[in-house]
């Protein structure tokens, strides 16, 4: 199949008027905006805060993160897969229930036995800390899942719309900074809270209307599906949260530091394909043909990739240096590695979507499985042998091998 890319103002609106360009353009400036406020949050915690308060910062987000995708069950996937032919208000408001009641539930066990999970994280074993982080965690599953189902109901300028108003956290940091660490976390959670509440009201508007309804019939019928996405989803996303972590229990708040804002830098990257992906599968979901869906979606995603990873690969140092010339000296070698490992990412998140779609679920959970224990795997190994920098040697490996085994399935199944 033949792909051109758009010269003319009419080949562009004609593109635009494609639903799976349309969200997947709405999606990644959803993505933009969140990266884009994230590097104006960070270099100006960066500047105000010792990188030991960014560092213990840093791994408090990530947890609250951890516990938010440990609660999904699959269900934002499931969402995406059933909204089309069910009712919608029923599967959201299901999904909502379960979720952020069991987020809190797993936030009171973290909480309850940080000092076996992240004995640096000790801070939240004060009461008004604790509680903080609870609301906090609740908000951010609210605001997580309804980004997911404005994507499904293709309003992806509502999720656009939502990562505005999480970006409000840079507003937030100066009054609390002086608080350090708490100062950092307590901005983005109060910025979740805002999102998820505007969020409410604009899923109520468009017809979704959340209330205290366990509808069991979607439960069952999306039971095989949920499961089998929970599992790759934690596959997937976990190593995400669990490195900053780990790099804090094991070298240290400094290099930890190091790594997250290298890591949310060349997050910019990995949301190219992320946000095409999600487009992909929600066209799908709508019946769109799968083969032509993936052409386009491979075509965009590369078209983007490619410029934008040499872009960061020669100027990362650059873009570190803005936030401090520590971080520069000390992330850099790491974001170069994670900018390679992102075009191999683009290939595997493209898989995942065709899996989604077909329903074949065990594909998505072996592989995704595979990545992230070479991933984790590794990514402790060269953490002991060269440094911070081993996390990116990590990334490149996972993600590589993951590549290598997406090529040979497409190429036994026929895609090409």
């Amino acid at each position: 199949m033949k792909i051109t890319i758009p010269k003319t103002s009419e080949e562009i609106l004609y593109h635009l008027r494609d639903p799976l360009f349309r969200n997947s353009i709405l999606i990644m400036l959803s993505a933009v905006s969140s990266a884009g406020f994230g590097f104006i949050f960070w270099m100006l915690a960066a500047k105000l805060c010792s990188p030991q308060d960014v560092g213990i910062a840093t791994a408090l987000i990530s947890s609250m993160a951890l516990l938010v995708l440990i609660s999904r069950f699959g269900l934002d996937a499931s969402i995406i897969r059933f909204f089309p032919n069910n009712d919608k208000s029923r599967i959201f408001s299901t999904s909502l229930l379960l979720t952020t009641s069991f987020a809190v539930l797993f936030g009171v066990i973290f909480i309850a036995g940080v000092n076996i999970f992240s004995p640096e994280l000790s801070l939240l074993k004060s009461p008004q800390n604790a509680t903080l982080f609870l609301i906090f965690l609740a908000a951010n599953s609210v605001a997580a899942l309804t980004a997911v189902s404005f994507v499904a109901i293709r309003k992806a300028e509502f999720q656009f719309l939502q990562s505005i108003v999480v970006g409000s956290r840079v507003l937030f940091l100066i009054p609390l900074i002086s608080l350090g660490a708490i100062g950092i976390f307590g901005a983005v959670g109060a910025s979740f809270v805002l999102a998820g509440l505007l969020a409410l009201v604009l899923l109520a508007r468009s017809g979704v209307r959340p209330g205290f309804v366990v509808d069991r019939r979607f439960l069952g019928t999306a039971f095989h599906f949920s499961t089998g996405n929970y599992l790759a989803g934690l596959f997937m996303v976990a190593p995400n949260m669990i490195l900053p972590i780990m790099v804090l229990n094991t070298l240290g708040a400094e290099p930890a530091a190091y790594y997250y804002i290298a890591y949310a830098i060349a997050s910019l990257l990995f949301m190219i394909p992320v946000a095409i992906g999600t487009s992909l599968f929600v066209e799908g979901s709508h019946g769109e043909a799968l083969k032509r869906g993936v052409v386009k979606s491979l075509v965009a995603i590369f078209s983007l990739l490619v410029p934008a990873a040499a872009f960061l690969y020669a100027c990362g140092g650059w873009v570190l240096g803005v936030v401090g010339a520590n971080y520069a000296a000390g992330g850099v070698d790491v974001l170069r590695a994670m900018v390679v490992a992102s075009l191999f990412v683009g290939v595997n998140q493209v898989y995942f979507t065709i899996k989604r779609v077909q329903r074949d679920i065990k594909g998505i959970v072996v592989l995704s499985g595979v990545i992230f224990g070479l991933l984790v795997g590794f990514g402790y190994l060269f953490m002991g042998l060269y440094g911070v920098v081993g996390l990116g040697y990590a990334w490149v490996v996972g993600s590589g091998v993951g590549a290598a085994v997406v090529v040979v399935e497409v190429w036994r199944e026929g895609w090409v």
